[in-house]
């Protein structure tokens, strides 16, 4: 244990010996005061064997219980009016002036790097009985009894719960671009943009665009709510008179969801001279009012868009069906992005096996997803779901439950990546 020491003048020095006492004299000064002749050496706490003063040990002390009945170490007087501290049974006391930590205790709190407020949850500070269950035979039980009986959220509750957590992760930073992409036409890419935009819209709080930038004819406008009267060819052609977000919120729909969606042309003929250079214009004018950014890509990887659309991507998801063609032209795609040198795009893509169409009879889909599995590090299957299979607009009411849970976790995984 560490001993104290004082800057008196008339300190007694220690000696690698442990014995005080001869060389305390030969050192003391000469014309020291005869009256605290008496306190040359102070008394320390030591073990027994060690040149140990007066003070008796800490397993000789005898717990004294304090007001609320917990069991503490009586404080001891030392010398000068100095005590040794209280200290809880169990823990040993520290000399007064001792710079030496308790044996086993931590290091004081906040040398380790230090939580935000965010991370306060309900989830973590109140306990299960001081919040209803979200829903089923758990909340009638609590609301029957009057909340005396609360058995908590069941192991689902809690995990979408976390899953919500993970989407609602601020990014901060520049804006992301997230381009969802495919080969071959029919695969659900839009819809899978759709319900990527509208599951991080729901849960985030800034502001998700997603951008139709097919050069054919897109129909990502047709799958998610609202219309606008605007599509991003008009915003290509009145991009320098958009200089606010009140300006740049008119070429948006966003009726019904938060999701807001920059269309692309109805006219096929029109929607060929969206380019590459259009694209650029018009991702440099959102990245200034958006934190993230989703590009439905048309079909294919060669089309004049795809350039800008891979150079800016922070990470992109690869949508595959489930049949044999499919799954194979989804395959090639990564070997298509690490032959163009975006090998870093390929291997944290996000593959997303989407049955939302049906599948092949026979077709065993647990191989593709482990084809995919060992090229990249995650994959999300998305089950069947009649309505989805309408073809119409989404509404995340609608939707079956393994098909929601599929969404979001989806959305999860892309803002675990972006936070990468």
């Amino acid at each position: 244990m560490t001993k104290p020491h004082q800057n008196h003048d008339d300190d007694a020095v220690e000696t690698g010996s442990g014995e005080p006492g001869a060389d305390a004299a030969e050192q003391h000064e000469p014309d020291a005061d005869p009256s605290t002749d008496h306190e040359a050496a102070e008394p320390t706490v030591g073990t027994a064997g060690h040149g140990a003063a007066d003070v008796p040990e800490l397993s000789d002390w005898e717990p004294a219980g304090d007001e609320d009945g917990s069991a503490v170490v009586s404080a001891r007087p030392l010398g000068d009016g100095q005590v040794i501290p209280a200290a809880p049974v169990g823990q040993p006391a520290v000399a007064a002036g001792s710079t030496a930590e308790p044996h086993g205790q931590d290091a004081p709190s906040g040398t380790g790097t230090p939580e935000s407020a965010a991370q306060l949850t309900a989830d973590r500070l109140l306990e299960p009985r001081d919040r209803e269950p979200a829903g089923g035979w758990r909340r009638l039980l609590y609301r029957a009894t009057f909340g005396r009986v609360n058995v908590g959220d069941s192991d689902a509750v809690r995990i979408r719960r976390q899953t919500e957590r993970r989407i609602a992760a601020p990014l901060g930073g520049a804006t992301r671009y997230v381009p969802v992409l495919s080969r071959k036409g029919g695969v659900g890419k839009t819809t899978v943009t759709t319900l990527l935009g509208m599951s991080l819209a729901q849960l985030r709080e800034d502001r998700i665009i997603a951008l139709d930038a097919n050069p054919d004819r897109g129909t990502l406008s047709d799958r998610s709510p609202g219309k606008s009267a605007f599509t991003a060819r008009h915003l290509v052609q009145n991009r320098f008179m958009v200089d606010s977000f009140s300006k740049l919120s008119a070429y948006a729909a966003r009726e019904g969801s938060r999701l807001h969606v920059l269309a692309s042309d109805t006219d096929p003929r029109v929607a060929e001279a969206f380019d590459d250079a259009d694209y650029r214009a018009v991702t440099d004018l959102l990245s200034k009012y958006y934190s993230i950014v989703l590009t439905d890509s048309g079909t294919g990887m060669v089309h004049t868009v795809m350039k800008g659309t891979l150079e800016k991507a922070d990470a992109v998801v690869l949508v595959s069906g489930a049949s044999v063609d499919e799954a194979r032209l989804a395959s090639e795609t990564l070997s298509w992005l690490e032959a163009h040198g975006r090998s870093d795009l390929a291997s944290n893509a996000i593959v997303v096996i989407n049955q939302s169409s049906g599948q092949g009879r026979g077709v065993n889909v647990e191989e593709i997803e482990a084809h995919f599995r060992s090229r990249v590090a995650t994959v999300v299957r998305l089950p069947h779901d009649p309505h989805l299979a309408e073809g119409s607009r989404v509404d995340l009411e609608r939707l079956k439950p393994a098909t929601r849970d599929a969404a979001l976790e989806l959305a999860a995984l892309v803002v675990d990546e972006l936070k990468a």
